[in-house]
């Protein structure tokens, strides 16, 4: 049920993420196509092997951290002198709601899912994600904040709001750098989100939780291209079928259901493979309820169809098995 949930949580993150890409980097018309476009071209670079993908990834990053500097640098020049709209009322709810549907992009799981191609994953996937954790928390915090300091109320709704913070700023000329940055984001969060779902199915398969003819790997380029090219045709189909909104709720179903298993798992640990007390994975199975509770109700229906989907394969497949 863990791996189900992240799978389709993580596929419906990429179908955001590609849209996402899209609103920044495509004309009126032309997002879908490009979106499309964007998702089938990393599924081709990730076919080719992990040494490829991770140095897309590096360039990726260097390019979104660059622009998102920039906006924040502007953001922060202009706050003295802005005159923001006022934020609506805050209510519980809201705010609960706001970390529910942000659970999606987080960094940890994606990290946690390339074990099988890190050198000595003990030590270094740990390291890895304390490391992007704290590297996340800190942008996120500076990008959320010039927005609110400069845009206020009218960041909500807005498709393009670091675009929109530039304009504010009078600094516009900067406009197509910081398109460019947000667009590698986005492309960013795709490669890592394709990468890890790809290596999930694969050990899914390896125990006929999905069909087993996933669990092929590629002698040349060492990678699970049949799931690869599967979860990229599934992802296609998102963003021809789907809008954003509803990729991002249905997203934040399966991944706080897979969260509240991972917590409930790691309850049970004992011995060396313990790292954190049981308090810690009770306050996040806690947490992971909380959220999931204030989703938008068709996302959470269609989530649950899908996970009793799983289900429903699993069952059918052990009781064939054992018969």
């Amino acid at each position: 049920m863990a791996g189900w949930s992240f799978v389709i949580g993580k596929i419906a993150s990429c179908a955001a993420m590609a849209m996402t890409f899209a609103a920044y980097a495509a004309p009126a018309g032309w997002q879908v196509p490009v979106a499309v476009a964007a998702v089938a071209a990393l599924a081709t670079v990730n076919c080719f092997g992990v040494t490829r993908t991770a140095l897309l990834t590096r360039i990726l990053v260097v390019c979104s951290l660059l622009g998102l500097a920039i906006a924040v640098g502007f953001g922060f020049g202009a706050a003295s002198a802005s005159t923001p709209t006022p934020l609506p009322d805050a209510t519980a709810y809201g705010v609960l709601q706001g970390p529910a549907c942000c659970s999606s992009p987080s960094p940890g799981t994606r990290i946690a899912t390339m074990g099988e191609e890190v050198v000595d994953p003990a030590k270094t996937i740990p390291r890895a994600i304390g490391l992007a954790l704290a590297g996340a928390v800190v942008v996120y915090t500076l990008v959320g904040i010039a927005v609110i300091l400069v845009l206020g109320g009218d960041a909500i709704g807005s498709t393009a709001p670091l675009v929109d913070l530039l304009d504010a700023a009078d600094a516009s000329a900067w406009a197509p750098v910081v398109r460019v940055a947000a667009a590698a984001a986005s492309l960013g969060a795709l490669l890592a989100l394709l990468t890890g779902i790809g290596r999930t199915t694969l050990a899914m398969a390896r125990e006929s939780d999905v069909p087993r003819f996933l669990a092929t790997i590629d002698e040349r380029h060492h990678v699970p291209q049949r799931a690869e090219i599967m979860i990229a045709v599934i992802v296609i189909a998102i963003v021809l079928l789907a809008d954003l909104r509803g990729a991002i709720g249905f997203s934040s179903f399966g991944v706080l259901l897979y969260y509240l298993i991972a917590n409930a798992a790691a309850f049970r640990q004992t011995g060396p493979a313990r790292r954190y007390p049981r308090a810690l994975q009770v306050l996040g199975a806690l947490g992971c309820l909380v959220l999931v509770s204030t989703l938008p109700i068709l996302a959470s229906s269609i989530g649950a169809g899908v996970v009793l989907l799983g289900v429903g394969y699993r069952m059918l497949r052990l009781r064939l098995t054992h018969a």
